[in-house]
């Protein structure tokens, strides 16, 4: 067993095609109040081909930060993950997506937890939006965390509606645990919370800790955006057919909610007297909306965000609801095997 006081944090991230984003990530890095000799940064890079490599070697080069460059041909984040563990020299693996940024006081939060608590095994934090984002990724951000849509599940420092699961963008595990429960599976989407459940079902200690936040980028264009939550409700349903307790009813919520709006309005479009109680329902879902668009305008000091609120938040819960209603239809009620949803499109 290492010595709490000597812990030495190893940041594990995945990367394709994600050299910009990786810039901003090791600057990051770079500014955090932790001493440098206390973790080291081991970029997996995906089989990228716009110059990653390049830029990571060139950042080696004039960085006292001790960053590792590892390459595989294109496997997909988890192998990436479960390759860098494997590379890593750190007692704890701390993994950050691509698309992220950290606070100064990021890892210093996680090597206290793990100093201060040797039961301490695993941990989790939550993500959220720097200021000085683009208004569609403050709106994207107030969308995923809010109460209306997934809030409850994410990490944040309210109470949650479900049970949390340490998510890839912001969380972490002790080599012992690693060496407990293996490494990530083979699903491409919900990878993550599969590799939490085995985490918290090994029976050793998982924190969640609220302090402990990364700046998240998400998706860049509301297309993008939608390709991403209809991959979430799809692998809803792939890690029920894993383990069946990954899968509570919160996570029904927004199908439901979808296909009871499209019901609704067919009735109301055949049967008058039910047109008078759709539009009860529909004020309210769109005052609703539009008090969340006025708070994310406040929140943020940006109009356009507030504008641009209204818009995402039923794009999620729709792109969330049909990923989900067509995994569930395809691999519970028929029976059949393990889809993805987008993946030859899913970065256009």
């Amino acid at each position: 067993m290492v010595d709490s006081a000597d812990i030495r944090l190893s940041i594990i991230v995945p990367s394709f095609n994600r050299k910009v984003e990786i810039e901003d990530l090791l600057l990051s890095l770079e500014k955090q109040d932790l001493p440098k000799q206390t973790f080291e940064v081991v970029i997996v890079d995906d089989g990228s081909t716009d110059g990653t490599d390049k830029w990571v070697m060139d950042f080696q080069s004039r960085s006292d930060v001790d960053v590792h460059l590892v390459r595989q041909d294109h496997k997909g984040p988890g192998a990436a993950r479960n390759l860098g563990m494997e590379k890593a020299e750190g007692d704890v693996f701390v993994f950050i997506d691509s698309d992220c940024t950290a606070p100064p006081n990021w890892l210093r939060i996680i090597h206290n937890a793990f100093d201060n608590d040797p039961q301490l095994k695993a941990f989790g934090g939550r993500d959220d939006a720097r200021s000085d984002f683009p208004p569609l990724l403050l709106a994207i951000n107030y969308s995923m965390t809010s109460f209306l849509t997934t809030g409850g599940m994410r990490g944040g420092k309210k109470k949650r509606l479900a049970k949390f699961y340490p998510r890839s963008f912001n969380m972490g595990l002790h080599r012992d645990l690693y060496k407990k429960i293996g490494g990530f599976g083979n699903l491409r989407h919900g990878q993550d919370i599969e590799f939490s459940n085995r985490m918290i079902k090994s029976g050793e200690k998982v924190a969640h800790l609220p302090d402990c936040v990364v700046y998240h980028k998400r998706r860049t264009s509301l297309a993008k955006f939608f390709r991403q939550v209809y991959n979430w409700g799809v692998a809803r349903i792939n890690l029920y057919k894993i383990d069946p307790t990954m899968l509570e009813p919160l996570h029904f919520a927004p199908a439901v909610g979808f296909w009871m709006i499209v019901a609704f309005t067919f009735w109301a479009l055949i049967f008058p007297a039910v047109f008078s109680i759709w539009n009860v329902f529909f004020l309210l879902g769109l005052l609703a909306l539009l008090l969340s668009g006025v708070h994310a305008a406040i929140k943020y000091k940006n109009i356009v965000t507030g504008l641009l609120v209204p818009i995402v938040m039923p794009l999620q819960i729709t792109g969330y609801g049909l990923g989900f209603t067509l995994a569930f239809v395809r691999r519970v009620l028929l029976n059949q095997g393990e889809f993805t949803g987008f993946v030859k499109k899913y970065y256009r």
